[in-house]
């Protein structure tokens, strides 16, 4: 008897163990899922089966900034920047697109800083009587220029010749001797010079050298004046108040564990960036540290600090405040200190007979 599959719709070939994971992929939450951005991210999250703290020890970044991520709270995360390579991080974790989340984001939190792009489809058109309104304009002002120029013109022809005359006859100086016609010229005592031609002290303008030094811009001279501050800091650490004094751990410790780190540490004053380069340029850290946050240096060499704010850093060499950084990018090969040279060997005392 034959089978009767006239009820059979679809008949699936698929072996059991295909089956599942077909069916989870298929049912996986994409980039374009939810009413935002944030609304995917979470969703791929509980398709996981991750908490919060779990993406965020996966991908170093603090569990708040994911949580105000997933709920598009743009005011309590970092930069743009920072926050886009947040989005990227979560996303390959999660295996989204990461560059179709970043499209998303800026979708839908556009940046100010960018221009709006015009409306399509929307010609742009100028109102006819403004052309009208500016030829008008040029016309009255041609005819003003006009008129000055036939008055100025009309003057100068009905000046008096008298006048004329009167100001070609140069007038003789008072005290001059006259001038006796076909004899020699005899000339009078030298007059004084008039209080006029007195020479005042030149006024020089406060700033004037530095600027000329600097290249002529007053932002030269306040970048000078920031690099001679920055200088004399860097030249007498002593001017630090609590100079020598011991670490605290005031906030997180990120970094190398104790027994690898260089010795040095990098503690935030207050809220800046720390990004710390290799020497091939790879990140090999990137935070927003908090006021009271840590980064203890580990030993590899060629690494690179890179902050916001100088000023804003300590540095604890041995355990002791040794100062501050004194450029945005430093490197922390040069805060390790040199390991003390071994003194020569002694050479023994000569042995003291004691009395017997």
């Amino acid at each position: 008897m034959p089978l009767d599959t006239g009820r059979v719709s679809h008949l699936s070939l698929v072996a059991e163990g295909d089956r599942d994971e077909a069916a989870a992929v298929a049912s996986q939450p994409s980039v374009d899922h939810g009413v935002d951005l944030g609304e995917a991210l979470q969703a791929a999250r509980l398709f996981h089966g991750m908490t919060l703290q779990d993406v965020a020890d996966a991908t170093r970044i603090r569990q708040a900034y994911v949580e105000a991520l997933e709920a598009m709270r743009l005011d309590d995360l970092p930069s743009r920047p920072f926050t886009i390579g947040y989005i990227k991080a979560v996303a390959n974790l999660l295996g989204l697109d990461a560059e179709a989340a970043v499209a998303r984001f800026k979708l839908e939190a556009h940046d100010e800083a960018e221009p709006l792009r015009a409306p399509i489809g929307v010609a742009r058109q100028r109102d006819p009587r403004l052309g009208l309104l500016l030829a008008g304009g040029l016309l009255v002002g041609g005819a003003i220029v006009l008129w000055n120029v036939a008055q100025r013109a009309m003057t100068h022809d009905t000046e008096p010749k008298a006048q004329v005359a009167s100001q070609a006859a140069p007038t003789a100086p008072a005290g001059a001797a006259p001038v006796q016609a076909g004899g020699a010229v005899s000339l009078g005592a030298p007059l004084p010079a008039p209080v006029e031609s007195t020479t005042p002290t030149p006024y020089v303008t406060p700033g004037l050298e530095a600027a000329a030094a600097a290249g002529g811009s007053a932002d030269a001279v306040a970048a000078a004046a920031k690099a001679r501050k920055e200088a004399e800091a860097q030249a007498a650490p002593e001017a630090i108040a609590n100079l020598g004094a011991p670490f605290k751990a005031k906030g997180a410790m990120y970094g190398a564990a104790p027994v690898d780190s260089s010795g040095v540490i990098l503690q935030a004053r207050k809220s800046t960036s720390l990004v710390v380069r290799g020497a091939d340029g790879a990140v090999y850290f990137t935070r927003w540290l908090s006021a009271g946050d840590a980064f203890r240096a580990p030993r590899t060499p060629g690494l690179v600090a890179d902050v916001a704010e100088p000023g804003a850093v300590d540095v604890f060499t041995g355990g002791v405040l040794t100062g501050r950084l004194s450029a945005p990018q430093t490197q922390l090969g040069k805060l390790i200190p040199a390991a003390p040279a071994h003194p020569a060997t002694a050479p023994a005392a000569p042995a003291i007979a004691r009395p017997q």
